[in-house]
């Protein structure tokens, strides 16, 4: 049961951006076309993501099988940093959906340019806002040391 719900670690930091610039370029079509459609994609995307890794993931799999090494570039970073913010993805895209079923599309297409500026952080800047947040967290104590001993390790980090 514990390799089903796997989460690589660590994680190509460019397959991470260009996964993250695909769900920008599908939030935007989302977003441009009023599509509820494209929101539950979004969501179920991000949770197949925080779930089970790039395994079952579309975007994923595309930005890892395809894109990423026809750039041939690799940086290995700490994996749970990642998945959290894979989580917050997921938190914000079901949020936004049930706001649009529920009749507050507003609301719902808020979060979706939240979910889209800080996607675009990821995948423009290499600047992961969820990673971020996990670090403040964990120097926090709110998560434990344990659960990334190379974000507090820098021996143990790889380049």
């Amino acid at each position: 049961m514990g390799t089903l719900f796997a989460f690589p670690n660590p994680v190509n930091e460019y397959a991470a951006r260009v996964t993250a610039g695909l769900v920008v370029l599908l939030a935007v079509v989302t977003a441009a076309t009023g599509s509820a459609w494209g929101l539950l994609g979004i969501a179920v995307g991000f949770w197949l993501r925080v779930l089970f890794g790039p395994r079952i993931s579309p975007l994923a799999l595309l930005s890892v099988k395809v894109i990423t090494p026809r750039l041939g570039k690799v940086k290995l970073v700490p994996g749970p940093p990642k998945r959290f913010a894979q989580g917050i993805g997921a938190a914000v895209s079901t949020a936004a959906l049930l706001l649009l079923s529920s009749g507050a599309a507003p609301a719902a297409w808020t979060l979706l340019g939240i979910l889209v500026v800080a996607a675009s952080l990821e995948a423009f800047a290499g600047f992961c806002l969820g990673c971020t947040i996990f670090g403040f967290l964990q120097r926090r104590g709110v998560i434990p040391e344990d659960v990334c001993e190379a974000c507090n390790n820098i021996s143990l980090r790889r380049s």
